[in-house]
């Protein structure tokens, strides 16, 4: 860490609780891929930061900004302290918290503190401002429909990063003839515009010692609040005991299991720019799943 970021650090936190701090120790902490993690110690205290380059102000902000949006719903977040920079260095300082894994009790808990998030509606699809998707940028402005919405916020801006990227052939083709039949997976259904994390994946969720759910790192929106409930059955998923918890909170609407692929398809193209792989592949065949049942 540069003597002048430490500074800053210690400036910020200061002046955030009001109270002298000195950095003591710091310890890098894993945890991402993005940003540098720290734990850092001092005057009694410890507190979390993330620490990146000056090109991810913006990225912090909205974070921020997403954490205390969840925050207001009642659900646990860690608590927002300081932002800044240093020199060609930014960092977001949270609430160090000690978080580990879930018991089904915990998760319970966890299911229905997202039913009561996903129970405050605003009064369009979108947010504020954009934020960020991993490293992608999230478009956000907003809309009425959630139809138009899901097009042209989510689906249409991966499939043209997709295309940057190499990814055009029958991937792009899958894509435009799902774009056209987008509206036939909203017949009889017409979501509210939940408050939603919008990167729930187990990843992003853990438990305090007394099983206290904790979410973070969000890609807040107002939108179908099963976006949340889709992604938390990727990438490793939650267990049975949320998923049934939630349900009960607030059961789900026939058709789920479609739009469930229909919404995780936003996350596995975006997986395929990220990182490459197998993640076209198993786009092509979700978009090729989608497709057949709008023929069925």
């Amino acid at each position: 860490m540069t003597p002048a970021l430490r500074s800053e650090l210690e400036r910020a936190i200061t002046s955030a609780r009001g109270k002298p701090f000195r950095i003591d120790h710091i310890r890098d902490v894993s945890g991402g891929c993005i940003n540098r993690a720290l734990v850092l110690e001092g005057s009694g205290r410890r507190w979390f930061a993330k620490v990146n380059a000056l090109r991810f102000a913006d990225a912090f902000a909205a974070e921020a900004d997403g954490l205390l949006a969840l925050a207001k719903t009642g659900i646990r977040t860690p608590e927002v302290i300081a932002q800044g920079s240093a020199k060609d260095e930014v960092f977001l300082v949270l609430e160090y918290l000690d978080l580990g894994a879930g018991s089904d009790s915990a998760y319970r808990a966890l299911g229905r503190q997202l039913a009561a998030t996903h129970g405050h509606h605003g009064e369009r699809f979108g947010w504020h401002r954009d934020n960020f998707i991993g490293a992608t940028a999230q478009g956000n402005r907003e809309s009425g429909s959630w139809v138009e919405f899901w097009h042209h916020r989510r689906l249409a801006p991966q499939l043209a990063l997709a295309a940057e990227n190499g990814m055009r052939g029958n991937l792009q083709r899958l894509g435009d003839a799902l774009l056209a039949a987008l509206p036939r997976f909203f017949v009889s259904y017409a979501p509210a515009a939940a408050l939603v994390h919008g990167d729930l994946w187990s990843g992003n969720a853990a438990f305090l010692a007394d099983g206290s759910p904790v979410v973070f790192d969000p890609a807040v929106y107002h939108g179908d609040r099963e976006v949340d409930l889709a992604m938390t059955e990727l990438f490793g998923g939650f267990p049975a005991a949320f998923h049934a918890a939630y349900r009960e909170a607030a059961p789900l609407a026939d058709g789920y299991e479609v739009r469930r692929t229909l919404y995780n398809l936003y996350h596995v193209l975006n997986h395929a720019s990220l990182f490459g792989g197998g993640y076209a592949a198993q786009a092509e065949r979700m978009m090729e799943r989608l497709l057949a049942e709008t023929r069925g």
